[in-house]
């Protein structure tokens, strides 16, 4: 008699606990996110002329001139690939990384001979997951010279959108100043 009290106490537990953890749980959650922070917890999706083009969460693959170009992706078996998240695991002593840098480092240098600044490091380096959408204040200045070339505009344009599209510091204290590429391109196209 103990035992079958036992599993009715066990079962009514489960049930009780599946309820609240596996559907009111979420479920309360889920509404707060959509009433307070309703772009967010969407995916921070972007639209444009009304079609969604992206999340700013997940970076994307730029490859024309006329673009600024994201930080390289190592996601298999294409690039920035949300479903398998990952860098590539070398060491910067690994033969096969050094290659993939000085590969990246002369597709930079190809398409802007003129250009004799240092290569910023996040545009020859993947990140830990390979999804990064954001490239350092560096990284897109340095790009500056080749993409003002290409649309025939002022550098200086191309300066203020990435000025003006620059994020601090969180707190002024987390993490480092960072500029989305996906939105910086899109404020290009709108130039």
């Amino acid at each position: 008699m103990e035992v079958l009290k036992q599993f009715k106490t066990a079962v009514i537990l489960l049930l009780l606990m599946t309820l609240l953890t596996g559907f009111l749980y979420p479920v309360l959650v889920t509404t707060i996110a959509e009433l307070l922070f309703p772009f967010e917890a969407n995916g921070s999706l972007i639209k444009h002329k009304n079609q969604w083009i992206g999340s700013q969460l997940i970076g994307q693959s730029f490859t024309d001139e006329n673009y600024f170009w994201s930080r390289p992706s190592e996601t298999k078996p294409f690039p920035y690939n949300a479903e398998n998240s990952s860098g590539s695991n070398y060491s910067a002593m690994n033969p096969d990384f050094l290659s993939a840098i000085k590969v990246r480092v002369a597709a930079l240098q190809k398409t802007d001979p003129q250009n004799q600044k240092r290569v910023p490091v996040d545009l020859v380096t993947a990140s830990a997951s390979g999804l990064d959408p954001e490239i350092s204040p560096y990284a897109a200045i340095y790009q500056v010279p080749r993409i003002a070339k290409v649309r025939k505009i002022p550098e200086q344009k191309v300066l203020n959108l990435i000025n003006q599209l620059t994020e601090n510091r969180y707190l002024n204290v987390l993490g480092e100043p960072r500029v989305n590429v996906l939105r910086l391109n899109l404020a290009l196209d709108n130039l």
